[in-house]
């Protein structure tokens, strides 16, 4: 891993908070509709829009939904026109692996896998190709620490 690809790996609060200060549209993989209110895949989204951020839902599953928190509802990333500050993701470790391209193709400023969600392998292909990424850290947390 060269320098650069390792400055793309955030890890301090100063970084984490330079990432949410950065992003404006950000993209939800895994996003929960609102019957689900109760798990961190629908309120820490919520939160984020209360806060000001506009939310892309890009669920993995709920098929017959076509919007949450107001929002279309898009099936891929790469389905999302324009750019993406941020991508958020509320998946398994082991499934973030089926996003690595996608994201990759998409090319946001940022990647943010939630509390609990860490896959190193993902992190250093997205940060060789320039996208900073935050691993096991809860966005809604880190933006109240603001």
């Amino acid at each position: 891993m060269t320098t650069q690809d390792s400055t793309n790996l955030i890890t301090t609060s100063e970084g984490m908070r330079d990432v949410l200060r950065g992003a404006k549209r950000i993209a939800i993989i895994g996003i929960k509709p609102e019957d689900h209110a109760s798990a961190p895949a629908f309120y820490v989204p919520h939160y984020l829009q209360q806060a000001g951020y506009e939310i892309v839902p890009v669920p993995v599953y709920y098929p017959d939904v076509t919007t949450i928190l107001g929002e279309p509802v898009y099936r891929r990333l790469t389905d999302v026109p324009d750019h993406i500050d941020l991508v958020v993701i509320f998946r398994r470790p082991a499934d973030v692996t089926g996003h690595v391209e996608e994201v990759l193709e998409k090319k946001p400023d940022a990647v943010w896998l939630q509390l609990g969600i860490r896959n190193d392998e993902a992190a250093a292909r997205w940060a060789a190709a320039g996208i900073k990424v935050v691993q096991d850290r809860c966005s809604m947390v880190e933006h109240r620490a603001l």
